[in-house]
């Protein structure tokens, strides 16, 4: 599974590679897990030496010196080469000994040395671990495809379990993750299209590797981000191995939810003309995961704006993305795409594009038994004391109201009578009035 096994291949054949094969060609032939493997040279990790000194510098520069191993871990740099380099370096006096112990120099920059360093850093900003080759990461997203994980109806209980799902929609829903295609999910507000989506992401493989960055034509491309990837803890195995290639990081399995605020600029590489690093679009960071379009047809965008822009991606998994240079890379599109509405999908978009998700999921009011149940649920997490003839009243006037039930209104009223009653010093418990009293808060202006 080490960096070279990938750069005899073609971007066509990593593209085109099935996940079986993809596992053959990383080594691993028996389906174990992908563990990035550490790079033996600076060739196979595809860092050139310029791109190496660049790093070196930089770090030195911001850090003021380290020790010559410090330097290898912290930009993950095969240490063989990078010694060398540090060595060179020495040679060219763009760095000096400041002091040594236990046979590990410490390294600073001369006044040349620092000079270079500011070059480099005027030329790019970022300081961290060497980017991966984007054939390496092409291929790990082949080789941890949500497409290869098929998950069956126990890894469905095991993801729905906090949520009452009816058997129906339980059925829909089983195939549709299990093609790891696109889908709609639509229905009247409240009634948990939006959990539903959170959740779909844990049906699939749990933990994925991702590079913190990728390089492409000397360009960085920032692929980790700290606000929708969560790092897991690695095994004891892997730690103690030190089996695995630092300029990877293991997260959970991504799940990106985007809503109101989705543009079209979030779909594109955004280059930061300062720091002169670039930052990976949402369907980047959410390969191998699922990316859920929370309230579909109410962004600032233009619905069939945004449909065009992945009309070709969703049918060939795969996307064409622009650097700040004018070129264009092709790049994995490998997620469950999932829109989630209040609309009808066929009021926002054409046959086109609908043909392209093939799965079209209602997410229906509760019925009457499923209400009663939610309110049980609710009532022993919240800690308000049920009352069967208190519920009998509520529903009665739901039903002299013609008011459809939602399946967020179990948590909304109970919340009400829950602080309604904190408030007053007593006991949280559904009665009549706490419950008139509820209804008069949330409804009256619906």
């Amino acid at each position: 599974m080490s960096s070279a096994v990938y750069t005899d291949l073609s971007l066509e054949e990593l593209f085109n590679m099935p996940p079986a094969a993809a596992r053959a060609s990383a080594g691993d032939e028996s389906g174990d897990a992908f563990v990035p493997q550490p790079p033996e040279d600076f060739k196979q990790a595809g860092i050139t030496s310029a791109m190496a000194e660049a790093l070196l510098l930089k770090f030195l520069l911001a850090h003021g010196n380290a020790k010559g191993r410090e330097l290898c871990e912290e930009l993950a740099l095969p240490l063989k080469d990078c010694k060398e380099m540090l060595t060179t370096l020495k040679n060219q006096q763009l760095v000096f000994y400041k002091d040594s112990a236990q046979l590990d120099f410490t390294y600073a920059l001369t006044e040349d040395g620092r000079e270079r360093a500011k070059k480099y850093m005027q030329e790019c900003s970022y300081l961290g671990s060497a980017p991966v080759s984007l054939a390496e990461y092409i291929a790990s997203v082949n080789k941890q495809t949500i497409a290869g994980e098929m998950p069956r109806r126990d890894d469905l209980q095991r993801a729905f379990s906090d949520l009452l799902i009816s058997d129906e929609l339980f059925s829909r829903l089983g195939p549709a993750i299990n093609s790891g295609r696109g889908m709609f999910l639509y229905g009247p507000p409240g009634n948990g299209k939006t959990s539903i989506a959170e959740r779909i992401t844990r049906c699939f493989g749990t933990e994925v590797w991702i590079p913190r960055t990728v390089q492409v034509e000397g360009q960085i491309i920032m692929v980790f981000d700290p606000q929708v990837h969560e790092p897991v803890e690695l095994g004891p195995s892997i730690i103690k191995a030190k089996q695995h290639d630092r300029r990877w990081i293991k997260i959970k399995r991504p799940t990106i939810v985007v809503g109101g605020e989705l543009t079209m600029d979030a779909l594109e590489i955004r280059y930061d003309p300062v720091s002169k690093i670039s930052h990976a679009p949402l369907q980047m960071k959410s390969n191998c995961g699922s990316l859920v379009i929370d309230d579909f047809g109410r962004q600032r965008i233009n619905p069939f704006e945004l449909l065009n822009r992945w009309i070709v991606p969703l049918e060939k998994r795969y996307d064409f993305l622009q650097l700040i240079t004018g070129t264009k890379i092709q790049v994995p599109f490998d997620q469950l795409i999932i829109f989630s509405t209040n609309l009808e999908p066929k009021d926002l978009v054409d046959d086109a594009f609908l043909r392209r998700i093939p799965y079209k999921i209602e997410v229906p009011d509760p019925t009457e038994t499923e209400f009663r149940q939610l309110m049980q649920i609710v009532s022993e997490q919240s800690g308000v004391e049920p009352n069967a003839e208190a519920l009998d009243h509520l529903i009665a006037r739901y039903r002299a109201e013609e008011r459809p039930f939602r399946c967020c209104h179990p948590r909304d009223l109970l919340a009400q009578i829950k602080n309604q009653c904190d408030y007053e010093g007593g006991q949280a418990t559904m009665t009549k009035e706490t419950f008139d009293f509820a209804m008069t808060n949330y409804f009256t202006i619906m």
